[in-house]
């Protein structure tokens, strides 16, 4: 009765796929932007990593579950007009598949690691990238970041049936550059010619008078008189004085 063409006038196939639609892709929208973290902590960006103030608080919603799994999405800035959220634990792309696909998720946790009532003295930060002993190709694996970026990040809460919520995108985040030593370009000037070319000589009278004193020191050593080491004998000719010579003795017994 109610089905046979519907208020919308459409056949009751595609209404019954309409609605299948919309279950499937309607997530929940959380008002919370990822942010990096405002501490002065050594290490907040580096060249692979980089530092997120934890999302606390943010998901006590009815539909979400202490048992519901929370993921950091981590996306090149380019990818996340693309990103479609994974329907399935098995379908959860992984840090290999970050090249191809533009995005994977990590740094799996529950609300129940978020409270919203933690001491502000406490740090609560999570540090993307930071693990270098897991494989890429694991699951949840927080892999070092490939490039400088730009990424954005974002959460999203899955169940065992699929995606349940998910936060807004981040800002884009720029990782350290590596530093090249580079000369400096054009020619030399002429003050720094003529200081070379000082430096150049001096060093050349200093080598000569090096030289020239090691080789007088060798024919001095070879023109004086030998001492005897400790180790060596010496031996000392005998003199025998007038007054000290015995006479002959005289008889034998």
């Amino acid at each position: 009765m109610g089905l046979s063409g519907g208020q919308y006038g459409l056949p009751v196939p595609l209404l019954l796929l309409l609605t299948c639609l919309q279950r499937g892709t309607a997530l929940e929208h959380i008002s919370y932007v990822p942010q990096l973290s405002n501490r002065s902590l050594a290490g907040t960006l580096t060249q692979s990593t980089f530092t997120l103030e934890q999302p606390r608080g943010q998901f006590s919603h009815r539909s979400i579950s202490d048992s519901d799994a929370i993921w950091l999405v981590v996306a090149h800035s380019n990818a996340t007009q693309n990103f479609s959220a994974p329907q399935r634990v098995e379908d959860i792309p992984v840090p290999e598949d970050f090249t191809r696909r533009g995005f994977y998720l990590t740094l799996m946790a529950n609300r129940l690691l978020y409270p919203g009532n933690q001491p502000g003295n406490q740090l609560r930060v999570l540090r993307v990238g930071n693990d270098t002993s897991c494989s890429p190709t694991k699951r949840g694996c927080n892999h070092p970041l490939p490039g400088p970026g730009p990424y954005r990040v974002k959460f999203l809460v899955m169940s065992d049936k699929g995606p349940v919520a998910e936060t807004e995108w981040s800002n884009e985040t720029h990782l350290q550059r590596a530093e090249r030593l580079q000369a400096a370009p054009g020619p030399q000037s002429t003050g720094t010619v003529v200081i070379i070319a000082i430096l150049s000589v001096l060093l050349a009278v200093l080598l000569t008078a090096l030289l020239a004193l090691l080789i007088y020191t060798c024919y001095d050593i070879r023109g004086s008189t030998p001492i005897s080491g400790p180790e060596q004998s010496v031996c000392v000719r005998r003199y025998d004085t007038h007054h000290m010579i015995s006479p002959p003795a005289v008889g034998g017994s």
